[in-house]
């Protein structure tokens, strides 16, 4: 939901302009009609010697370089207005909450649920709060169920455009509303100022060079009531006015197998050696882009010299047929990327696109592990920028700080009504939450949201820290997802510490490369791994090993100890056993993401791996694939 609003901003733009122009008197000479000729011209030759001067592709038409060049004179323009907006709300957070809260409100007042609630007679945060209760998905299980069945204003007034499903990664997918007003506010209120800042911090990417963009047509079923079921996300169809900012051809999102689609995503990058950006929802989309490309580089860089796409392709005689038609023989850029691709894949990025600029993907929480590796390997040298904070719920926070290490995200206080459970009320029945302007720096607190799809103080099982403040803005550093959290007896390790921990034992084993990782409590195992004591089950893929020494695996299990005095206490006590921590084959973690996204319908746009695994054939799979 980003690049398809990038068409109307502009659209609006150039309105603006005709706008002026049309409330001018009818009375002036008709010499100005020679005047407004003349400067017209002016203008477009000042355009195209603007256009002529930027960094851009090869083989791009006049039309594509300026529809290219209006969207970025327009989002820019947009990015501004909405960052001096947001800037405006940081000063008053308060008052912009209760407008907030009180547009959801009365949007929603004629519903079935809103008369329920009597949302009518609420005028403001407190009232709000007294009469409705804090809610989990069961509380909405059924309500949404009417509405995919047909039913009109249940939760919300509209219909909504698609019921999204939850990438699921603490427990089984959910399918929530998505609506217009929560595209609307994601476009001006995440991807606009988002671009603004980015433009601000890293000013190349002000240019005219085509985005590879890894992202895939996902899979789509109908409701009852013929409302589109799948994932709440940006998709080539959504994004379609725009396809040609991207170096992969509008034909190839038509290809179904997401293994074909990567393949061409890459064989068209590879053509342009021009590449200024490369861009997914999250780093882990980039990673394993990377890992298809060590794989296949051979048969990709074949394709390009002798100008064909791989008959290896299941791809439909059309479809192949208009991607062909858009190859040639190359074997100039052939011999290019082979001398490339024969030095190695460290800092590959840099080789094969000199004036790649950014990797723009979300880094932060699951995906952390791989923007580290692509940082390390793959993209070494190349700027990395995480915008959003967002989930199928919405958007929940943006990135202003796009060069710091650290992945911050100021909360956008007109897109939620935002509350806070403090950590230590999360098991109480009727916690009591704090505001915005409540929050304290350094403090934890689980995300509840009143959202603009029917979400109403609803626990998206986020926590967060407070870090700091933008005004009177609440920043905060994502920790870990509640239903990811490791714990045989109540000692709760969380996402952020485990891998901390990890990574700490993984930098002691000689020529140990990390490459992916997960967990699973000894509950869910049955007989699988023996053992009467509670303990974590932990499966690693690595490189530069082969086999894992005890030592090593005991040293995973010191290094926990020293980081949490909880699990030590226990680990002492003899309550839990020591961890059993499993090498698997290389490739385990890739086929387990396929399966994962098979059984839960979930599309690679929107994929997160599950850190701590709560099925058992997930963690029988991986045991399967253990080499040592």
């Amino acid at each position: 939901m980003t690049f398809s609003w990038v068409l109307v901003a502009v659209l609006s733009f150039v309105l603006a302009i005709i706008g002026h122009i049309l409330v001018m008197p009818p009375s002036l000479p008709s010499v100005l009609g020679s005047t407004v000729g003349v400067c017209s011209l002016a203008g477009m030759a000042l355009i195209w010697r603007d256009v002529s001067s930027r960094m851009k592709g090869e083989d791009r038409t006049l039309s594509s370089l300026l529809s290219q060049y209006l969207a970025v004179k327009g989002v820019g323009w947009l990015g501004k207005r909405q960052r001096k907006k947001l800037e405006a709300d940081t000063l008053n957070v308060k008052l912009v909450q209760e407008q907030t809260l009180l547009k959801r409100l009365r949007k929603n007042a004629n519903t079935c649920y809103g008369r329920q609630y009597d949302f009518n007679s609420i005028t403001d945060s407190v009232g709000f709060r007294a009469c409705h209760p804090i809610t989990t998905y069961e509380h909405y299980r059924k309500l949404i169920r009417r509405i995919a069945a047909g039913e009109e204003k249940v939760i919300i007034a509209e219909k909504p455009l698609i019921l999204a499903m939850t990438s699921g990664t603490s427990g089984a997918s959910a399918m929530l509303l998505s609506t217009k007003d929560t595209d609307t506010e994601f476009f001006l209120q995440g991807v606009a100022v988002c671009l603004d800042a980015m433009g601000r911090a890293f000013p190349a990417t002000d240019s005219l060079q085509r985005t590879t963009e890894f992202f895939y047509s996902p899979t789509f079923r109908q409701s009852e009531a013929g409302v589109p079921i799948g994932p709440n996300s940006s998709t080539p169809a959504s994004s379609r006015h725009m396809l040609n900012l991207y170096t992969t051809p509008a034909a190839a999102f038509e290809v179904p197998s997401q293994k074909d689609t990567l393949y061409l995503h890459l064989l068209f990058a590879l053509k342009d050696p021009s590449v200024g950006t490369l861009e997914s929802n999250f780093a882990s989309t980039v990673f394993y882009a990377f890992s298809a490309l060590q794989d296949r580089w051979q048969e990709l860089v074949e394709d390009i010299e002798q100008g064909k796409v791989s008959s290896a392709l299941a791809l439909e005689t059309k479809v192949r047929s208009r991607l062909e038609a858009v190859m040639k023989p190359d074997p100039e850029r052939a011999a290019q990327l082979r001398a490339h691709f024969q030095e190695g894949f460290r800092g590959i990025a840099k080789r094969l696109w000199p004036h790649l600029h950014l990797v723009l993907a979300v880094d932060s929480g699951s995906n952390q592990i791989y923007g580290e590796m692509l940082r390390e390997n793959y993209c070494r040298g190349v700027p990395f920028y995480s915008p959003f904070y967002a989930a199928t719920e919405g958007l929940i926070g943006v990135n202003l700080w796009p060069q710091e290490s650290n992945r911050r995200y100021m909360l956008c206080p007109r897109s939620m009504f935002c509350e806070f459970l403090p950590e230590s009320s999360l098991e109480e029945e009727t916690p009591h939450t704090l505001l915005m302007e409540e929050v304290k720096e350094g403090q934890n607190y689980e995300l509840v949201v009143t959202n603009a799809s029917g979400l109403f103080r609803y626990r998206i099982g986020d926590i967060v820290k407070v870090v700091g403040f933008h005004n009177q803005c609440p920043i905060v550093e994502f920790q870990y997802r509640r239903g990811q959290m490791l714990s045989v007896r109540g000692e709760k390790v969380s996402e952020v510490l485990f891998l901390k921990t990890l990574k700490t034992a993984v930098a002691q084993w000689q020529g140990a490369q990390l490459v992916d990782y997960c967990c699973a409590e000894s509950g869910i195992m049955g007989d699988s791994t023996g053992g009467s004591d509670p303990h974590y089950q932990v499966f690693i893929e690595m490189k530069g090993v082969r086999n894992l020494t005890e030592e090593q695996r005991y040293k995973l299990d010191i290094c926990l100890q020293q980081d949490s005095a909880v699990y030590k206490s226990f680990r002492v006590k003899g309550s839990i056993g020591p961890m059993r921590v499993q090498l698997v084959a290389e490739g385990a973690f890739k086929e387990l993401r396929e399966q994962m996204m098979a059984f839960s319908n979930t599309s690679p746009n929107t994929f997160k791996m599950h850190r701590v695994l709560r099925r058992k054939e997930y963690a029988d799979f991986l045991l399967g694939k253990t080499v040592s």
